[in-house]
């Protein structure tokens, strides 16, 4: 039983990639100023990845100096073993700077 989970989870680290999108825009690269979170989600997937469980919808700003990542971290991991990959996740987090032209 012990040499099957450990197949189980090799098999399941082993086909999983490091995914990192990251998606920014014209104003967020050319904006100077120090970034921080704005908001994040989680994006869901079942029966191995083929049907999403809706869409996540994360807010972006008004300013239009954002950065959108989405990424498979240590977490997803975790719910992809536990479920042998039946529900797949993904974390997406917006990363904003200040809008400098407000007072």
């Amino acid at each position: 039983m012990a040499k099957t989970i450990l197949i189980l989870i090799l098999i399941t680290a082993l086909t999983t990639s490091c995914l990192t999108t990251r998606t920014p825009t014209a104003s967020y690269i050319s904006s100077q100023e120090k970034s921080y979170v704005y908001a994040k989600g989680k994006q869901v997937w079942i029966f191995w990845g083929l049907i999403p469980m809706g869409r996540t919808n994360v807010s972006t700003p008004a300013n239009g100096k954002f950065e959108t990542i989405t990424k498979f971290n240590f977490g997803d991991l975790i719910i992809q073993l536990f479920t042998a990959k039946f529900v797949i996740t993904e974390t997406i987090k917006v990363k904003a700077k200040p809008d400098s032209t407000q007072p």
